[in-house]
């Protein structure tokens, strides 16, 4: 029988009933590193309102005993245990073993290639603590928790709190704050550790002992963006982060980040490993930002259920960037976010799997579904409309009075909206129903009407949504785009008049303040506009004018390609290198291809030959040369562009296994099989092939590594190969959900067909998507993805 997932009634009664005082939980680590088995003993003290009532606690894990308040507990059933009779106080201890940690949810342990080294991580969201120990496993049941970990011989433990009492291998830590049971963590390993105190912070970095140079390389850098991070959050929302250690731990085999309060776990494949792009910077910025924003926004606060987990993700994504753009070096942050996150967010709100940025949500696996482009990017880009709709003062007050009124509680929607209204004096009933309750993208052009400019506007189903937006007036100036003047315009009805005077080019939505597409898109004019921001505006416009089939692959390109050849802002150069690279590849019918991936190879070229891009541009060159030789030479003795290199001979049929071979013997990287792996996966070979879906297929590939070895195993031009893959990755659909929401969102859409399908394939995906039997993340990503790969057939068939 299968474990049942949390409806949101069932929250709303238990969380009625009980109200959790602690948790005091042990972690048995012992029997690592040479077995599996985790073992936790979770003592849970709470209060029940009704004495004598019935309910339950989240155990998934294997229950080997339990006890309530001294009575021996019947066996556990689809992971939740019955908890009859209760008393006004209550004590139950529950004992667990997980022997799972290799592809189950909630813990896992890894193993370094490098030096054989077992590390331990933990990660619960949404709701996957209750795989490792037994707990209330809903967000408004928050407590503090108080860990005591026993560890193997020189390994070091981490969790929220930090500063362990160490005994022996007994690791002792302070109770948290109360934390929702998602919120907290448990990693352990032989961790290499980096320590530096700033602001009062103590501030902590943890890596695998092979990783040890890379993280000493990067610590500056991190160390100097936490600080800033802290010191900017806290003055915006008017509370300080509450305590004095704050740790990130980098850890193999993980997926993204999580932002466990005061002990943030990252994918230590964001680690690059060989001398980081600017873009690659700026990401490692975003990611931390990002985590470090969640300690407010879903720890410090935290939303009541999870139809309001945009109140956690779109902040903490909007959060990164505001406090990137003033805070940090990476002043163009929301430029690259327009290139490239709110690109995906536009495709997703037109297409089948668009939702209301706040939804009823069923239960807890549903919730895993909406981990998405709406709730992240669109979200992100929704808060910055709030933002300019209310002004930056306003907003910030009303942050600060929400953090105030609501610290260590949980909050609905209406509760930051009340909050906001007060700060601004704005009524936000209507801002709120048309952004937040409605899904879709309102679309704006700007006409003349005799002397009058005119922005008008529609909605999903009707007029816009309320919002401000900026409208440029540009001159033409030497061949250039020279903004003279600047209209702020509020917009409440479907024509709302524009007080600008004449000029050569007006751009709509300028600085970017609103989520709205815009038509005409402008691909002669992109390049010619004179900041990044505006530049990135009008190539958004362009790229969802070919998602939409109103633009062509081949005028897409030749807009990318002028952009590439005026940008200024290396962390918008990489992004754009990206979409002109997918242009190439994924959107030009065969006939074009070459003659569009020559012309981005020309571009390419020109920024491999200036130092700031070398990096990035030879990347992108891998992409879309014919001359793997001329690459070769500019990767030179360039390891990590040796590898680009090598994938590109592979893909087209060059024997490269000495060359890999070789490489490999060179390469430090201890995560460098998995470039080996990815040459491989490229190569137009039926072996090959094979040998790389088995791999992508059965978890041999980490998460981290997972999107380059599944891009390169579907490549142009190889149809004939890959024909036999689409049906079995349908086949592969319904054991997709093992190892929680994060992996099975990697596997459903990595393993996706790119290429060798039709039509009448992607309808028997749908089919699949909607039958019944995948669980929501995997059914919602499968179509999305049909929807993605029907508008790259569309576009691939259209003609010039």
């Amino acid at each position: 029988m299968g474990v049942r997932s949390l409806t949101q009634g069932e929250a709303e009664e238990r969380g009625a009933l009980l109200a959790v005082q602690r948790y005091d939980i042990e972690v048995d680590l012992g029997e690592l590193p040479d077995g599996p088995r985790v073992r936790t003993t979770s003592t849970i003290s709470f209060t029940c309102a009704e004495p004598g009532a019935t309910s339950f606690v989240d155990a998934a894990a294997t229950v080997l005993r339990a006890t309530l308040n001294g009575r021996e507990l019947g066996p556990a059933a689809e992971g939740r245990l019955a908890l009859p009779d209760l008393a006004a106080s209550n004590v139950l201890v529950v004992e667990c073993e997980q022997e799972n940690t290799r592809d189950g949810a909630g813990v896992h342990r890894a193993v370094d290639p490098a030096d054989g080294e077992v590390y331990l991580w933990m990660s619960f969201e949404p709701d996957q603590a209750r795989w490792v120990w037994a707990c209330f496993d809903q967000p408004d049941l928050k407590a503090p928790h108080a860990f005591t970990v026993t560890a193997p011989p020189g390994w070091t433990v981490t969790s929220n709190t930090g500063d362990a009492v160490v005994e022996g291998n007994r690791w002792v830590f302070p109770a948290t704050p109360p934390l929702s049971p998602y919120n907290t963590v448990v990693n352990a390993g032989p961790f290499h550790q980096l320590r530096r105190t700033v602001d009062g912070f103590d501030l902590g970095l943890y890596c695998r002992r092979s990783l040890k140079a890379v993280l000493e390389r990067d610590a500056d850098k991190l160390f100097t963006t936490t600080a800033q991070g802290l010191r900017f959050f806290g003055e915006q929302f008017g509370m300080p982060f509450p305590q004095r250690r704050y740790d990130q731990v980098f850890v193999p085999e993980f997926g993204g980040a999580m932002e466990n309060f005061g002990c943030v776990t990252w994918s230590d494949s964001l680690l690059p490993r060989a001398e980081p792009t600017p873009a690659e910077d700026a990401l490692v910025v975003r990611v931390l930002l990002h985590e470090m924003a969640h300690m407010w926004f879903g720890n410090i606060v935290t939303m009541r259920w999870w139809d309001d987990l945009w109140l956690n993700e779109a902040f903490a994504e909007f959060a990164c960037k505001w406090a990137a753009s003033r805070a940090t070096e990476y002043t163009d942050a929301w430029a690259r976010h327009t290139v490239a996150e709110k690109l995906d967010a536009y495709l997703v709100d037109q297409g089948p799997v668009s939702h209301p940025i706040h939804q009823p949500i069923a239960d807890v696996a549903q919730a895993a579904s909406i981990f998405d482009a709406i709730t992240y990017p669109k979200g992100a880009s929704v808060l910055r409309q709030l933002q300019a709709y209310v002004g930056e003062d306003a907003f910030r007050a009303g942050m600060t009075a929400y953090f105030a009124r609501f610290a260590w509680g949980t909050t609905t929607l209406q509760d930051l909206i009340d909050a906001l209204a007060t700060a601004s004096g704005r009524d936000l009933d209507a801002w709120r129903a048309g952004w937040l309750a409605t899904a879709g993208t309102d679309r704006f052009t700007l006409e003349s009407d005799g002397d009058q400019l005119v922005l008008v506007g529609r909605g999903p189903a009707g007029p816009p949504r309320p919002q401000v937006l900026a409208i440029g007036a540009y001159a033409d100036q030497d061949h250039s785009l020279v903004r003279t003047e600047r209209a702020l315009v509020e917009v409440s009805a479907a024509r709302t008049p524009v007080d600008l005077p004449a000029a050569d080019f007006y751009l709509v939505n300028d600085e970017d303040l609103t989520f709205a597409t815009v038509r005409p898109a402008a691909p002669h004019e992109a390049a010619r506009l004179p900041t990044p921001d505006a530049r990135a505006v009008a190539v958004a416009s362009v790229w969802d004018a070919l998602t939409t089939g109103e633009a062509t692959a081949a005028e897409t390109a030749e807009a990318l390609v002028a952009v590439l050849r005026a940008e200024t802002a290396p962390t918008v150069i990489e992004p754009c290198l990206r979409l002109a690279g997918d242009v190439a590849e994924l959107w030009t019918p065969e006939a074009d291809r070459p003659a569009v991936a020559a012309l981005v190879a020309d571009v390419c070229a020109e920024l491999a030959r200036q130092p700031a891009h070398r990096r990035s541009a030879v990347r992108a060159l891998a992409r879309v040369t014919t001359d793997p030789a001329a690459l070769a030479e500019l990767a030179g003795d360039d390891i990590d562009l040796r590898w680009r290199t090598l994938l590109r001979a592979s893909e087209l049929g060059a024997d490269t296994a000495a060359a890999v071979d070789e490489l490999l013997t060179r390469d430090p990287d201890p995560d460098a099989t998995f470039q080996a792996m990815t040459v491989r996966a490229a190569a137009p070979d039926e072996a090959a092939k094979a040998a790389a879906w088995q791999a992508l297929s059965t978890g041999e590939v980490s998460a981290g590594q997972f999107a380059p070895v599944s891009a390169a195993f579907w490549r142009p031009g190889q149809e004939e190969l890959l024909a036999p893959y689409a049906d079995r990755y349908l086949d592969l659909l319904p054991g997709l959900s093992k190892g929680g929401m994060i992996f099975a969102s990697y596997y459903a859409r990595g393993l996706f067909p790119k290429f060798a399908v039709d039509e009448a394939w992607l309808a028997r995906a749908r089919e699949a998507a909607e039958r019944g039997d995948l669980v929501p993340v995997v059914a919602t990503t499968v179509l999305g993805q049909s929807d993605l790969v029907g508008r790259m057939l569309r576009a691939r068939s259209a003609t010039r």
